[in-house]
Formats: C-alpha cells, sequence, structure tokens
C-alpha cells in the first residue's frame, strides 16, 4: 500500500496539474493568447479576448475534465463488476441506448440544447433493458450480465447503422462526430460535475467493499458481503457515469480502459486510493487530449475520441505486453 505522505503528494500533484492543463487549454489553440492578452482576458471578460476564454474554452475544458473523470470512475467500477481488466464504460451497451437517443434528435432536426437530455433517456432505457433481462432469478450472473449488455449494446449499433443510412447529408457530419467523441459543442450542465461528486462519494464510501469484491464474490460472500446487492448497486453507479458522460459528449473511447489501468500499477489496487487517482488522472487526460485535439491541425478540430484512440492504442498494447512479460 502507498505510504500516506506518497499519497497525498500525488492526489495534490493530480490536482495541480488538473487546474494547469485546464488554464493552458483556455490560453491555447487556433488562436494562441500571450501571457499578457490571457491575463487580461482571465482578469476581465468584457477584455479583448474574454469571451473567447470564459464562454469557449473554459466552458470546454471544464466539461473534458469532468467527462474524463466520470469515464475513469466508471471504468474502475466496470473492472470489478465484471472482474475484467478489458472492461471498458461502453461495454454493458449504456452509451448504445445514449448514442441512439441522441442521434435520432439529430435526425429529426431538434435543438442541439436537448441532445443531452435525449441521451440521458436513452442511456436510462438501455440500463432498464439489461437490468430487466439479466436479473433472472438465483446468485448473481455475471456472464449473464456480460452476455446481455453485449446483445442489447448489439441491437443499438444496428439502429444506429440505420439511422446513419436514413438521416439527412446535413446532420451525417454532426452524428459521425457524435459517435467518435467530440467536445467542439459541449456544455457542462451543472447536474454533471454533481452527479460526479455525489457517485464518487458513495463509491468511496463502499472502497472497501469493493476491494473485497475484486477477490471474487466467494470471498466477498464468505467475508459478509452482500455481493448480489453490491454488484447491482455497482452495475448502477457506473451505468449513471457512463450515461452522464456520453450525453456531454459522446461516446469518446479508451479513456475508460486506459486510466484505470496506469493508476492500477501506480498506486495499486487499494480502491481507496485508486479511485481518487483515476478520477484526476482520467479528467486530466482527457484535458490535454482535447488541447491536441484543437491545436494539431488548427484551425480544424479533429474529434477529441481520434486523439484518444491514437493515443490509447499503443498505450493498450503496452500494458499488454507488460502483463505477457510478467507471466
Amino acid at each position: 500500500m502507498m505510504p500516506t505522505a506518497h499519497r497525498r503528494l500525488l492526489f495534490l500533484l493530480l490536482a495541480l496539474l488538473s487546474a494547469v492543463s485546464i488554464l493552458a487549454a483556455s490560453a491555447i489553440g487556433s488562436v494562441t493568447l500571450d501571457w499578457a492578452r490571457w491575463s487580461a482576458a482571465i482578469t476581465d471578460s468584457s477584455s479583448e479576448f474574454g469571451e473567447l476564454v470564459w464562454r469557449l474554452r473554459l466552458p470546454r475544458a471544464a466539461a473534458a475534465w469532468t467527462v474524463g473523470a466520470l469515464l475513469s470512475l466508471s471504468g474502475c467500477l466496470m473492472q470489478v463488476l465484471l472482474r475484467n481488466p478489458l472492461a471498458d464504460p461502453y461495454i454493458l451497451g449504456v452509451s448504445g441506448g445514449a448514442s441512439f437517443a441522441a442521434l435520432l434528435g439529430m435526425t429529426l432536426g431538434l435543438a442541439a440544447g436537448i441532445l443531452p437530455a435525449l441521451a440521458w433517456a436513452g442511456a436510462m432505457v438501455s440500463i432498464l433493458i439489461v437490468f430487466s433481462l439479466s436479473r433472472g432469478e438465483g446468485p448473481w450472473s455475471g456472464t449473464r450480465l456480460l452476455l446481455t449488455g453485449v446483445v442489447t449494446a448489439s441491437g443499438w449499433a444496428a439502429l444506429i447503422s440505420l439511422l446513419l443510412t436514413l438521416g439527412p447529408d446535413s446532420s451525417l457530419r454532426g452524428m459521425l462526430f457524435w459517435l467518435i467523441g467530440d467536445l467542439s459543442y459541449a456544455r457542462l450542465p451543472y447536474w454533471a460535475p454533481a452527479i460526479l461528486l455525489l457517485v464518487f462519494l458513495a463509491c468511496f464510501g463502499m472502497a472497501r467493499s469493493l476491494n473485497v469484491l475484486a477477490m471474487g464474490e466467494t470471498t466477498a460472500r464468505l467475508l459478509g458481503e452482500p455481493t448480489r446487492k453490491l454488484l447491482w448497486l455497482v452495475y448502477l453507479l457506473a451505468s449513471i457515469l457512463t450515461a452522464t458522460a456520453v450525453s456531454i459528449a459522446g461516446n469518446i473511447g479508451f479513456v475508460g480502459l486506459i486510466v484505470p489501468h496506469l493508476m492500477r500499477l501506480l498506486v495499486g489496487s487499494d480502491h481507496r486510493i485508486l479511485l481518487p487517482a483515476a478520477a484526476m488522472f482520467g479528467g486530466l487526460f482527457l484535458v490535454l487530449s482535447d488541447t491536441l485535439a484543437r491545436t494539431v491541425l488548427a484551425p480544424r478540430q479533429l474529434p477529441v475520441g481520434v486523439v484518444t484512440a491514437l493515443l490509447g492504442v499503443p498505450l493498450f498494447l503496452m500494458l499488454l505486453n507488460r502483463a505477457r512479460v510478467k507471466q
């Protein structure tokens, strides 16, 4: 276990780097601000570049950090739930329901402000479908939950393909960006940080139970944990986190898969340390990825999901090779 002093230093460093990354994102872009212009914009929102910083860049950076934290925390929970280090927040079909609902709204020409609510509603429908079909009788079955989630995700994928085929050409680009994961028009609704904080506090409060559950359901049961209720609670919390993230920025891949791996290698498997470390590093990672997406081909902007995939694939292959070498 990481010593207390090292733990505090790590959390302080991650918090500091997160703040610096958000401030840096507000200065860097197709129009990069020098120190004088940036400080003037920060202190006076009515200055020449004040609107650019306060109305566009800072809200986008805050949304990126929140979405990264949501996905990383959800990834930690999914990997405990399924006892599979390859599990990610999208594996059980929640993102499919959210994406279908959002793309349906785009196809119908609904206002952009309605799309997050539609995505959230679609995710909730997907959660209810998976919960209802996989619940069954008798003991908990992670295999049944996984199969139900995968089949549900496949069904949503078929419906999404149908929408892309039949949808108007004018909305096709926006639909594809949503599926890839994009923060270009993302705004941080007030309820998203509230959900992140409440779910994080709930998860942190049951960190000991998560540690026991990671050892196996039999071990957890022998140690007095109500495994069936605990597993369903973990599924519900992970799904809420995923639904919130997808409703803001679409399907941003690899964050919920890679970040828990990296943090587990760095801080160990104790969820009292892993959960806050993963949340903060996930936010930091997505802010940096989105800054790259905005600047690497400026003034053109890439969907941030492209950048996370390009960074995530080699990192994941390195992690797999590391695990193979250890064996």
